[in-house]
């Protein structure tokens, strides 16, 4: 049989291959860490081709959907390998959101199978009830267990992978314009972003990555991929603890940790911080908004180096590095700070960032003149699921529009001046204001409603509501509060209800500016 030389040449790339490799190369290295469990990369490996022969053995085919809703288990960690493994694709659902949420994720993607973790029974009893389709469901953990019995009792499988754009992944966005999107990864792309990410973070075979970014959180920046990849050991951590994410800094010598600034916040100004420099050095990555002077300075101090990312859901998480420069590691805090706060320029598969303008052209890269930052690169999503109209308008001409507006300083490197509007992050998740506004509007008692961010010290920002009551209403701030947590994730409710008329222009448009001035203020 003659072998052609592209034949020869050619491997369709899939993070798959990553665990297939550190599984011979570093069989018997410690690949998971949690709690009492201990796994090597050639356990983990022989674990992970079961779960996908048993998903196979259940129904599942080649394209099927197969979701998940746990913490950062093992069993998250190994469905994000087993079910591309499978042929199928990964649907890694947010532990935050409500039943209902859930329900329209399930039937949007219209998943076969849900593995869910025992502390989400009740969630997924009633999410499953609101879908219209009945997935297959796995519960892993607690009493009734069935994760372990079918994985130790499926023979193994991995499917190969013909075409590297073939869909890997299904990540919804946060619903920042109404309903979630379904924003799909393929093969190639995820395979090249954990190669960055392993690249800009230097992660390598005696590294410890401790699991404090939530692997359904953009497959976890595509960390569970490039951490395998590096040989390293994932230490997994079902809740962020300060506390206890310090005892197993320590214990496990932890090397790498990712998370939004809130977290890295809570990390440092907890009691049990280190007060001196510590070895290993701990990489933090951070991203949703520009690391301050003073976190830096306390990060120094407990021997914690501070990378500052920027990315989507749309482009594999970190798209944006700010690259740090060999001559920065001398200047002073301040100097470094103000560098650091940048979002920088584009990772190492990306295409060189743009800023621009309405047309589409590119603005001068003087640091004052503002447009929008577009990206392409290997790092950037097939498209919507099931919505090209959507797909159209986020990339108008071959260039995908962030919806951020941004500078571009003279040495190439972008700083966001201010977010798309209307978009609240909090503790680096996108709250659509317009889906809170609708949930208050469903009050009886509620005449209108505007939702905006307000600054905080802890969150960055928080949704804060006003509201116009109906006549002769009695509700109350509590009131309504409650009845926005009961509706959609208790993230997403505002955090204080002004009531009053609302500021309109003369077309009867909502000032949100004004509303945003009143609720600075009111911080």
């Amino acid at each position: 049989m003659e072998v052609t030389l592209t034949e020869l040449s050619y491997e369709p790339l899939t993070p798959t291959k990553f665990l297939e490799r550190s599984a011979y190369v570093f069989a018997d290295r410690c690949a998971v860490v949690e709690d009492d469990l201990r796994l090597t990369y050639a356990e983990l490996w022989e674990r992970v081709r079961r779960l996908a022969g048993a998903l196979a053995a259940n129904g599942v085919a080649p394209g099927d959907r197969v979701a998940v809703l746990a913490p950062n288990t093992h069993v998250l960690l190994e469905a994000t390998f087993a079910v591309p493994a499978a042929g199928a694709v990964l649907v890694a659902m947010n532990t935050r959101l409500a039943p209902a949420e859930l329900a329209y994720i399930l039937d949007h993607a219209e998943a076969r199978v849900l593995i869910y973790d025992h502390e989400f029974t009740d969630t997924t009893q009633r999410a499953t009830t609101e879908s219209a389709i009945r997935p297959l469901l796995i519960r892993s953990g607690g009493a009734d267990d069935e994760y372990e019995g079918i994985v130790e009792g499926a023979g193994p499988l991995t499917r190969p992978v013909h075409d590297e754009r073939s869909p890997l992944s299904i990540n919804y966005t946060s619903g920042t314009t109404g309903r979630p999107k379904g924003v799909l990864y393929h093969h190639r792309g995820a395979y090249l972003q954990a190669l960055a990410m392993a690249l800009h973070t230097r992660l390598g075979p005696e590294s410890s990555y401790l699991w404090t970014l939530p692997m359904f959180h953009c497959n976890g920046w595509c960390f569970p991929w490039a951490v395998t990849a590096a040989g390293a050991t994932h230490v997994c951590l079902r809740g962020v603890d300060p506390p206890k994410v310090w005892e197993l800094i320590r214990a496990e010598r932890v090397t790498h940790l990712c998370g939004a600034p809130t977290v890295l916040g809570s990390l440092l100004h907890d009691p049990d911080a280190p007060t001196s420099a510590r070895e290993p050095r701990l990489t933090a990555c951070t991203g949703g908004a520009p690391p301050s002077p003073a976190l830096l300075a306390r990060a120094a101090e407990a021997g914690m180096d501070v990378i500052h990312l920027y990315g989507l859901t749309e482009t594999y998480g970190p798209v944006v590095i700010c690259q740090p420069q060999p001559d920065w590691e001398d200047l002073p805090t301040a100097e470094l700070a103000r560098l650091t706060a940048r979002q920088g320029v584009g990772n190492v598969i990306a295409e060189r960032l743009r800023v621009v303008n309405s047309e589409g052209g590119d603005l001068p890269a003087d640091g004052r003149s503002v447009g929008e930052i577009a990206v392409r690169g290997n790092d950037l999503m097939l498209g919507y699921y099931r919505d090209d109209e959507a797909t159209r308008r986020a990339v108008p001409d071959g260039w995908f529009r962030t919806g951020d507006l941004g500078v571009m300083h003279p040495d190439g490197y972008v700083q966001l001046v201010d977010r798309a509007k209307d978009v609240i992050i909090s503790g680096g998740e996108n709250i659509a204001s317009v889906e809170v506004e609708q949930t208050l509007d469903g009050h009886p008692d509620v005449l209108e409603s505007a939702v905006v961010a307000r600054p905080d010290s802890h969150w960055g920002e928080v949704p804060v509501a006003f509201v116009t009551l109906r006549e002769g209403a009695e509700v109350d701030d509590r009131d309504l509060i409650d009845y926005v947590r009961d509706r959609i994730a208790h993230f997403k409710a505002p955090k204080a209800v002004t009531f009053g008329p609302l500021p309109k222009t003369s077309t009867g448009k909502i000032q949100k500016t004004v509303l945003r001035d009143r609720a600075e203020r009111g911080a």
